[in-house]
């Protein structure tokens, strides 16, 4: 008989069920392998976790309908991390493993595996760059040896990273063992994936996303799982990749919103990375330029050590950072958003190279407000926000349209004051790249985009304008970088407010020559805020334990467990009075998440919560807090309790374990 874990998306099925093995099928029918089965009347994908040669079930078995391929696509170790990761996030095992394995495709699994691969590269003589960090020449050393150092790595400005990168899983194949590397977007798997084919080969790295459509994905999934490549590296999914003898997780740039799984069970990749680091002995390396608050959390338990540069190092790599107001009075400087400090940066930054402006917002002008009143412009149809677009031709006045439902709105009106004309509340990057033009007349302006290539920065005199995470490389560096509209970051209503904004401007300090060949750094914020003061003194680090201690005295992850149920009113509290919380849990809430009634004023306040006529229909937000200690119990018993109501067909609610967002 097989074991089958049977692929439905009900949670009281979440156990594997016993099948028959038909004589055909003996041999194909092995563990790991796709099958389809009879379940609940109908046909279903299913994968073979075990062979015993008997059931617990009483009667008859019902036997498998055929194999669907032979290859053993679920491997052990990938099985083990798909149950942990459940586990954790309070999900199914399906739903994880919808994540981990990738879509069959038959022409992709009958051709050949691809070329044979190169030869295991030599260990690498030295530390190499990572001679650059302390800590990093033992990190290497350990790598080599096929010891499982873990670290929390700041990286030194520039390009470099992909090198180092390249460098310790080099130093990990050496040891004759595997290694990933997983990345937030493509354009990150570009330089890496390049980084890496440089130092190892071609041959042994295997690349996994989406974006590489399904037979090509399949195909690289498949020269993992055959031994042919021994690197994956890619975005999220690519945590799960079936590497052979794994030596090394790596993630770069671990603060980035794009590591968060938007499915369910809504996995981190860093907490992916280190339940696998913990099941297969392997090494990790938490990267990236500024630190956040969970890999902080990582070093005070001690399962991670700090890998960073001395201060010297520092200061002779970074560009020099100042913080810019509006004190002067600059009246031009005003107008534009950039005071006299900021004004003068971009201004003496072209005469030496292209000169970065990092904008927080995209389009020309997604914010607007009545000219009379002042009151948000909102779409009369769906409540959207009113922006302006850009891209007409000068001097004529642009149709305004909802950023929501897409509709032009040519005949807006105030449904408040009657009023017909519209003001800017905030200001995109198209806007700021049109006013620069006009500022620095005869210089090149390029706007970055995001689309799949970045476009080429000018060598000589240039304005680039990016918003934050698509910002192109220049060669040799940028001469200056400006960071607009500071305070709309750190003024979000966000838990993550200023660890996100101080993540945004390193990374594009980074960008910038170091403050010996005049690379200067100007963020117009308030030079008070904490992750300001961090900037100036280039110490992410000490911003993150910061950040740690004071999260533990409010009880605020990850210091504490967070659990967030969304759903029907109705169905939230029946998923409370059906789990057993472990001590110590406090209930917040609820929280309201119904879109705004049309017939309100878009800024008027909303009504209390107690207020709210809370039926089946009324959407909300509970949030649960509990111990640190206690959250692999709070997993298991909302777990149980979705469980339980599936049982019963209630109303779905969806379960989110410390999520990244609260919003």
């Amino acid at each position: 008989m097989a074991r089958v874990a049977v692929d439905v998306p009900v949670p009281h099925l979440d156990r594997p069920f016993d099948y028959a093995v038909p004589q055909p099928l003996a041999d194909a029918a092995r563990p790991g392998v796709r099958v389809r089965v009879r379940f609940a009347g109908q046909d279903v994908d299913g994968w073979i976790l075990e062979r015993a040669a008997a059931s617990d079930h009483p009667g008859p078995l019902v036997p498998l309908r055929r194999v669907v391929s032979p290859e053993p696509v679920l491997t052990p170790p990938v099985l083990a991390l798909a149950r942990a990761v459940a586990e954790r996030y309070a999900g199914t095992l399906g739903d994880v493993l919808r994540l981990a394995v990738p879509p069959r495709h038959a022409r992709a699994e009958q051709a050949a595996s691809g070329p044979a691969p190169d030869a295991p590269p030599a260990v690498p003589e030295g530390p190499g760059p990572w001679a650059d960090y302390a800590a990093g020449a033992a990190f290497v050393a350990r790598l080599a040896a096929g010891d499982a150092p873990r670290a929390v790595w700041t990286a030194l400005p520039g390009p470099r990273w992909t090198g180092d990168l390249a460098h310790a899983v080099a130093a990990t194949l050496g040891s004759g063992r595997g290694a990933l590397v997983v990345v937030p977007d493509r354009r990150d798997v570009d330089r890496v994936e390049a980084a890496l084919t440089a130092a190892v080969g071609a041959s042994l790295v295997a690349r996994l996303e989406a974006d590489l459509g399904p037979a090509a994905r399949y195909a690289a999934f498949l020269r993992l799982l055959r031994g042919t490549a021994r690197v994956a590296v890619g975005t999220r999914a690519c945590a799960f990749a079936p590497v052979r003898d794994l030596g090394l997780v790596a993630i770069w740039d671990e603060g980035d919103a794009q590591h968060a799984e938007p499915r369910s069970p809504y996995p981190h990749v860093r907490e992916v990375l280190r339940l696998r680091a913990d099941l297969e002995g392997a090494a990790a390396l938490v990267g990236g330029w500024s630190c956040s608050t969970e890999a902080a959390a990582l070093q005070e338990e001690g399962w991670a050590r700090p890998v960073a540069a001395d201060r010297g190092v520092v200061r002779a790599r970074w560009p020099r950072v100042a913080v810019a107001t509006d004190a002067d009075g600059d009246p031009a400087a005003r107008a534009l958003r950039m005071p006299h400090v900021a004004w003068r940066a971009v201004h003496d930054g072209l005469a030496r190279g292209p000169v970065l402006v990092q904008v927080v917002r995209t389009g020309y002008l997604p914010g607007t407000a009545c000219q009379t009143c002042r009151r948000p412009a909102r779409c009369p149809h769906c409540r959207g926000p009113v922006s302006l677009p850009g891209g007409g031709p000068p001097g004529e006045p642009r149709s305004p349209e909802c950023g929501w439902c897409g509709r032009s709105l040519p005949t807006w009106t105030c449904p408040t004051c009657g009023g017909r004309r519209l003001r800017a509340r905030a200001v995109g990057v198209e806007r700021t790249a049109e006013e620069l033009g006009r500022a620095f007349p005869g210089t090149p302006v390029v706007v970055s985009r995001a689309e799949r290539t970045l476009p080429r920065v000018p060598p000589g005199r240039a304005l680039v304008l990016a918003t934050a995470g698509i910002e192109p490389v220049a060669d040799g560096g940028y001469a200056a970088a400006v960071l607009l509209d500071g305070d709309a970051l750190l003024e979000r209503p966000d838990l993550r407010a200023g660890e996100e904004a101080l993540r945004r401007w390193r990374a594009a300090a980074a960008l910038v020559r170091p403050a010996a060949e005049g690379g200067l750094v100007v963020v117009s914020a308030d030079p008070s805020a904490v992750a300001v003061q961090a900037l100036v003194r280039g110490d992410p680090a000490g911003f993150a334990a910061r950040e740690l201690a004071e999260r533990a005295e409010l009880g605020l992850p990850p210091a504490a467990a967070l659990a967030t149920l969304t759903g029907p009113a109705d169905a939230v509290r029946g998923v409370l009075a059906a789990a057993v919380l472990p001590g110590g849990t406090a209930v917040l809430g609820p929280v309201p998440l119904d879109a705004p009634d049309p017939a309100r004023a878009p800024d008027a306040e909303a009504p209390p919560v107690d207020a709210l006529p809370l039926g089946e229909e009324g959407t909300v937000r509970m949030v649960l807090r509990a111990p640190a200690l206690h959250r692999t119990a709070l997993a298991r018993s909302l777990r149980d309790a979705v469980a339980v109501r599936s049982l019963r067909r209630d109303p779905p609610v969806r379960v989110q374990l410390d999520p990244r967002d609260l919003g």
